[in-house]
């Protein structure tokens, strides 16, 4: 989703360590920012989606035409269920920018949040890529803090082979290390791609492999749901949007034990066909966040492409 850590447009993209601590995924909005959350619980349905799941399928994301990108999101508290959480409030913004033979994205998140047993804390997360647009070289870094204290940096390099034979993963920080990549890994902006590739051709659910560079484990199955894509049934915000195929998307990021049924974290949006998202839905497990587009600005191609 584009990984809005949320790697939102989820990313989002968009987050500390998967398990105790929560990602916030950089969508791509790709829609992936982290803070410390409690493990998020699916509704009973989503756990047999989950269990279920077909096997990675390697996803044609050359039809879908990317767009650069500079969108801001407000967020706001949807639903408190754990008792902690108090209030939350935040910001988010997303920025792409076509370099010709690559995708440059920004992904800012920040949340203040009230709760019972840690009084007021502020989140934020800083996320930013370089992926090649033949889907084979990324370039990460992310950054997340707590109340101003850096608690993790992650960043390093990661290259695949061509005909999705897999890749490896070289970081830099926290550690310097070596990772496998298994095949049919996508980065973020193919990975997006292939979500909206795959809602245009029908396909409602699949499973892809995501390395998005928000997490120090390697790549991570993650599970897509698509529905209603087509005409919108609300208007776009926006006039760049309109007259614009889009329709619902559900991400549900998995950590690599192999008993994992519940998801790290999960993320809701609707995704346009250039890639563009709205009307977040952000499930950190005792509280849910919504996310409203509030500025977006498409910027034409670069002429000396």
């Amino acid at each position: 989703m584009t990984r809005f850590c949320v790697s939102l447009p989820v990313p989002v993209s968009i987050l500390p360590a998967r398990h105790s601590c929560q990602r916030f995924r950089a969508l791509s909005l790709h829609i992936s920012l982290a803070a410390c959350l409690l493990a998020p619980a699916l509704t009973a349905a989503n756990t047999v989606l989950a269990a279920q799941a077909p096997k990675t399928a390697t996803q044609d994301t050359t039809a879908t035409p990317l767009t650069a990108q500079r969108a801001s999101y407000d967020l706001a508290l949807a639903e408190s269920s754990g008792g902690n959480t108090l209030s939350a409030t935040g910001s988010m913004t997303y920025n792409v920018r076509d370099t010709c033979t690559a995708w440059s994205t920004q992904q800012h998140l920040d949340i203040q949040s009230a709760t019972r047993s840690g009084g007021a804390v502020a989140m934020e997360s800083d996320y930013t890529t370089l992926e090649s647009k033949d889907g084979r070289h990324l370039i990460f870094r992310t950054v997340q803090k707590s109340n101003n204290t850096i608690l993790q940096t992650i960043s390093g390099e990661a290259t695949l082979d061509a005909k999705n034979a897999g890749g490896v993963v070289h970081y830099e920080k926290p550690l310097k290390k070596t990772l496998k990549l298994p095949p049919g890994t996508l980065f973020p902006m193919a990975h997006t791609a292939a979500i909206i590739s795959a809602a245009e051709h029908g396909t409602s659910n699949f499973s892809p492999l995501l390395f998005d560079g928000t997490g120090e484990d390697g790549a991570q199955y993650t599970y897509i749901t698509a529905f209603h894509w087509g005409k919108p049934e609300s208007a776009p915000p926006f006039q760049a949007l309109q007259n614009m195929a889009a329709g619902r998307v559900h991400v549900a990021f998995f950590g690599h034990a192999q008993d994992a049924i519940l998801p790290d974290y999960e993320i809701g949006m609707r995704y346009f066909a250039n890639g563009v998202s709205d009307n977040l839905d952000m499930d950190f497990g005792d509280f849910r966040m919504a996310g409203t587009l509030r500025s977006l600005t498409i910027p034409p191609k670069p002429r000396h492409c």
